[in-house]
């Protein structure tokens, strides 16, 4: 029997909407309010908030007329519950019970974060009964270790202070580089920078932080060294090399990032790492984990970067995968749960 799924997602600024039916993409569609933060150097959630209400419906629309899909023909409604913005969430939800109360149809309220891991099973197939997933969205960076997408998930650990994409916004603030932050630094960092030139720290990579938090995160004193070494360029009145900054500073942050979660794969005995969330865009990420997976026997799997960032396809796609292991809807009764924890995958 087919199952055609809808997925919302709101968590922040991008309005998504997507339909997967059997595992299969149908349509996916965002709108985004992106553009607007520019000027302030971060998201304003009230904007969000008001653009999510402005853009829903047509979103829904497109992505329905897209998927060549009735609204009557949707099977069940998957929505982003948490984490994220509470009013951001609260539109979607809203929405969503609107639609499956209207339709009679079951409510799935969902952790996006888990869905930045499940959206890569509509590009690469299937996922193994058994892998690690490295998160790394703008507010996270938590290596996961997954029995079942649907209902199985453990956080090994997470950023104990500023996440990856954090952590790039603001060294990107502090060379001057537009908001948001980390496509600026990359590009620079690929295009001009010279890795080697200087080496930032690694943060909890030596003593018995090394042991203590094997698979925690750390960017709040690297960001201070190089505000540290920016500010000392600065008082001498010597150009700052911008580039090389962005180059050591990046490397930093992706050389931690690999090297735990690779470690992780290790210790758990599996040979599948599943990358997700807005900053798995970043090239030299992608380009360390193809250098350092191979030879260890592990295979990285990495979707493309229009399913990096935040959008409907990955909350469909978990949907699906809680409708097809049995799991009970959420109910018309959920609330939203900005700090939703990991390790639960829905409400």
């Amino acid at each position: 029997m087919s199952t055609t799924v809808l997925g919302i997602e709101t968590s922040c600024d991008e309005t998504g909407v997507a339909v997967v039916r059997d595992g299969e993409l149908l349509a996916d569609v965002t709108a985004t309010s992106m553009d607007e933060y520019a000027r302030y150097g971060g998201i304003i959630p009230e904007i969000a908030s008001r653009a999510h209400l402005e853009t829903f419906v047509p979103t829904l629309n497109a992505a329905l007329e897209k998927a060549g899909v009735a609204l009557d023909s949707i099977d069940a409604v998957a929505v982003t519950a948490g984490p994220g913005l509470v009013g951001s969430l609260t539109v979607g939800v809203s929405a969503a019970k609107a639609l499956a109360l209207s339709l009679r149809k079951p409510l799935y309220g969902v952790n996006h974060i888990i869905g930045h891991l499940c959206v890569d099973e509509l590009v690469d197939g299937p996922l193994p009964d058994r892998f690690i997933g490295l998160v790394v969205s703008g507010g996270h960076s938590s290596i996961l270790r997954v029995s079942n997408i649907a209902t199985e998930v453990e956080e090994l650990g997470g950023t104990l202070d500023d996440a990856a994409g954090e952590a790039f916004d603001k060294v990107g603030r502090l060379l001057g580089l537009p908001y948001p932050g980390g496509p600026h630094i990359d590009r620079l960092a690929r295009e001009e920078g010279d890795r080697d030139a200087i080496r930032f720290p690694r943060g909890l990579a030596a003593g018995k932080d090394k042991e203590r938090h094997k698979y925690d995160f750390s960017f709040s004193g690297l960001k201070t060294a190089v505000a540290r070494y920016v500010e000392g360029l600065e008082s001498r009145g010597e150009e700052i090399p911008r580039a090389d900054v962005a180059a050591g500073f990046s490397e930093a942050i992706n050389d931690t990032l690999t090297s735990k979660s690779l470690n992780a794969c290790e210790d758990f005995g599996c040979d599948t790492l599943v990358v997700g969330g807005g900053f798995s865009a970043n090239s030299r990420l992608r380009e360390l984990f193809a250098e350092r997976a191979a030879s260890r026997g592990i295979t990285v799997r990495i979707p493309p970067i229009r399913y990096c960032t935040d959008n409907g396809a990955m909350v469909a796609s978990l949907g699906y995968e809680l409708v097809r292991n049995g799991v009970e809807p959420s109910g018309l009764g959920i609330t939203v749960d900005t700090g939703m924890s990991l390790s639960k995958t829905h409400m």
